[in-house]
């Protein structure tokens, strides 16, 4: 995707392989600063801190943490706690173990001396294929968008969603926003409404600036506003991204997911879930009993960060002295409420005997 008109990606390693750089998340969309990763503990910070955020680039970052930890030292001793390290970071994005795991399967069979270079490569397969995954979920929900504007023709198609899922989440292209990159690619007149998705606020800092970077038109909406526009006939589709599937189709996503689901069922909205398989948790069935939710810091919900009127960036506080503040940052979403999954492999349908078949 573009920055300025150029094309760039989120993440991207090092040509002497002693780093990886990455868009430090947290200062868009008022500055574009480029974070230099050159340890593991650095590479778990900027996910626990949300430098990178997103699960397949959460799962990405981690895939170079290992990479760096073989420069340090590439024992089987060493590279298990780096897992562990690393795995720790965010609990709940899937793709975070499962890189981690990848990077250990590949490189735990080689003989020690070999595997720094190995490790380096995969880390860059893994990177690579994030953004070939991506284009093909795009292709596939670009299909959907075509079809559903096909039964009104002439009329701009509205999408509705909630965080970010476009390609700040990722390496490139995104999940959820690839069918929105795609469809303008091909001419399609679609506008997309952006929850603003507090705490955070990562639609209306990140969405909203991929978005208007890509001349894609949009507007910022506020959380709350969606099953107003749902109920006069101003949504078209929601579509969100995802941290973790179940066995079962059931999605954990950003905050308010669930809030938009049950929108969409009672007003006849199509909701669709963008995801990589590499989101897809075989292990877990009960997404409500069983998939762990973070919860963060309770400042991320009791401050609030902007620009000032000098053009510097400032935090004030939004809630009375003392008052305490929850913040879960996930939600889980039943896969009743799931109209489809849009995965690299096609569209299918959020329960256990398809994605058992996939």
């Amino acid at each position: 995707m573009k920055v300025a008109g150029v094309h760039r990606r989120s993440l991207w390693a090092a040509p002497e392989h002693d780093a990886c750089f990455a868009i430090d998340q947290r200062h868009l969309p008022h500055r574009l600063e480029i974070a230099r990763l050159g340890s593991l503990a650095e590479v778990r910070a900027a996910i626990a801190e949300m430098v990178v955020r997103g699960a397949p680039l959460i799962g990405a970052t981690a895939a170079y943490g290992i990479a760096l930890q073989c420069t340090e030292s590439a024992d089987d001793a060493a590279l298990r706690a780096a897992k562990a390290t690393l795995d720790s970071a965010r609990p709940t994005a899937v793709n975070l173990a499962w890189a981690t795991a990848r990077m250990l399967a590949a490189l735990l069979p080689l003989p020690q001396p070999q595997r720094e270079a190995a490790a380096w490569r995969e880390a860059g397969a893994i990177a690579d294929e994030d953004v070939a995954v991506n284009a093909a979920i795009g292709r596939h929900g670009l299909a959907l968008l075509q079809a559903l504007a096909a039964q009104s023709p002439g009329r701009r198609l509205n999408l509705l969603t909630h965080c970010n899922a476009g390609w700040l989440a990722t390496v490139d292209w995104g999940t959820a926003l690839a069918p929105v990159y795609q469809a303008q690619a091909v001419g399609l007149d679609v506008h997309v409404w952006i929850d603003e998705t507090r705490p955070r606020n990562q639609g209306a800092s990140l969405t909203a600036w991929e978005l208007g970077q890509q001349g894609v038109a949009h507007t910022v909406i506020a959380d709350n506003t969606g099953g107003h526009l749902m109920q006069r006939g101003q949504v078209d589709l929601v579509i969100v991204g995802a941290d973790r599937v179940t066995a079962r189709g059931d999605v954990c996503n950003k905050i308010g997911t669930y809030l938009k689901a049950l929108a969409a069922h009672d007003n006849g909205v199509p909701f669709y879930v963008a995801m990589p398989l590499s989101t897809l948790d075989r292990t877990l069935h009960d997404g409500l009993a069983e998939i762990p939710i973070e919860h963060r810091s309770p400042r991320e919900l009791t401050h609030i960060t902007g620009r000032d009127a000098a053009g510097g960036l400032t935090e004030v506080q939004l809630v009375p002295d003392g008052s305490p503040a929850l913040n879960p940052a996930f939600d889980v979403t039943p896969a009743r409420l799931v109209s489809g999954l849009i995965t690299e492999r096609g569209v299918l349908a959020a329960e256990q005997v398809s994605l058992r078949a996939l």
